[in-house]
């Protein structure tokens, strides 16, 4: 099927209704095969992540994007290349690659092994990676449990609980902000090392997440910045958290006047300007670089470092050229 279509948003007379009926209406009236099967030909994106789901309910102000042609899984989201660091009966600690969400959509929770299998989380590979190392069946083993995550298109490290006490005692180091996240970051402009703390909420008042002013509203969020390096018209950065909000570096440097390289949500001032990326980033500019914590079995102290994955290194020697 041939169909093109303008990005839109949904409205709230489509909220509710299922991604194949809002496509079928916004093109015409094809045939319901026709819808599917582009759907589930990876054409289509629901916010920031390409869906394959035909029954997935949309809500409204989400942006569909349709494209011209079959987003491929990235190469790396395969079981057989992802890189397990640490495994044994409690945790586990891989290597995320970028364009692969740490978790599903709750809508998709249900969908079989099978339909997995064309568009998998890191979650998914994570199983299939145990399972095959221990030469047992993915349902045969103790289901992952989550206790943090990344975006889509961050790379780096990511923990996964795999009993009842990881699960309690990781959530309870994450809780208590104990545990080691460091990233790495380049963002444009000379940026010097502070540290930032805010209070973020949902709407900042624009439709974006954000900080707020108003008191005792909010999150708070503190985010420690300093230099690795200074590039030419760019800074290579290293934030350390020390609370885990939801795309907390990402808006806390954007509102400091450096988005992160790549951003394309947070890149509004707040007199409505949009920051103009000339940076050229493969993707967003942002890797989780540092992980560590307290084994909740053992009580050992437990870290790992990953250097920044070849596309965001090959990024930063450009930049480092002057290109």
């Amino acid at each position: 099927m041939s169909a093109t279509l303008p990005p839109f948003t949904v409205s709230p007379q489509e909220a509710g209704h299922t991604l194949a009926k809002v496509l079928r209406s916004r093109l015409g009236g094809p045939s319901w095969g026709e819808v599917r099967k582009l759907i589930a030909a990876r054409r289509v994106k629901v916010g920031d992540a390409v869906c394959s789901d035909d029954a997935r309910r949309l809500k409204e102000d989400e942006v569909i994007v349709l494209f011209d042609h079959p987003k491929p899984l990235p190469r790396v989201a395969h079981p057989d290349r992802l890189v397990v660091r640490h495994l044994d009966d409690h945790v586990v600690v891989v290597e995320k690659p970028a364009g692969v969400n740490t978790v599903r959509h709750p809508a998709e929770l249900e969908w079989s092994e099978q339909r997995r299998e064309l568009d998998p989380t890191l979650e998914d590979l994570t199983q299939w990676a145990i399972a095959k190392q221990l030469g047992r069946s993915s349902n045969d083993i103790p289901r992952l449990r989550i206790v943090h995550r990344l975006d889509k298109e961050t790379s780096g490290l990511v923990s996964f609980a795999r009993s009842v006490l990881a699960e309690r005692e990781l959530g309870l180091q994450f809780r208590k902000h104990t545990v080691v996240r460091r990233y790495l970051t380049v963002v444009p402009g000379v940026m010097t090392a502070r540290t930032i703390t805010s209070s973020l909420v949902p709407d900042r008042g624009d439709g974006r997440r954000g900080s707020t002013s108003m008191p005792d509203v909010g999150k708070v969020a503190t985010t420690h910045v300093t230099v690795e390096e200074r590039l030419p018209g760019y800074t290579l950065l290293s934030c350390r958290l020390e609370t885990g909000r939801t795309h907390q570096i990402r808006i806390h440097l954007s509102e400091s006047g450096h988005p992160v390289c790549g951003d394309k949500v947070y890149t509004k001032r707040r007199d409505g300007s949009v920051f103009d990326d000339t940076s050229g980033a493969p993707r967003l500019a942002l890797h989780a670089t540092e992980l560590g914590f307290t084994h909740p079995a053992s009580g050992a102290t437990l870290h790992w470092a990953m250097p920044m994955p070849a596309d965001l290194m090959k990024f930063v020697e450009r930049l480092r050229g002057g290109k």
